[in-house]
């Protein structure tokens, strides 16, 4: 059984993108497995488009969708997610 909370970050490398890999990285804990993924790379934009992400940045936390992002990253959505939380807790 996994133990880390999966969270992927779908990022353009835009301003708004690396304020969210920031916000992200200090709310995470230790039970966070935290992945970048370049939206220019075509396999993650695929993908991207799969999960119904229609713009960057985006969050996914356990494979849900996080409604966190925008013009400006909403941390208690984030925390809500689960973001910076064990999972179980």
């Amino acid at each position: 059984m996994n133990n880390k909370r999966k969270v992927e970050i779908f990022s353009a490398g835009c301003a708004v993108c690396k304020e969210a890999v920031s916000v992200v990285n200090h709310l995470a804990c230790s039970s966070c497995e935290v992945t970048v993924l370049d939206m220019k790379n075509l396999d993650v934009a695929k993908r991207a488009k799969n999960i119904g992400i229609s713009s960057v940045p985006a969050i996914v936390i356990d494979g849900q969708l996080a409604d966190c992002c925008g013009q400006e990253i909403k941390e208690e959505t984030l925390k809500a997610a689960g973001l910076g939380q064990a999972l179980g807790h």
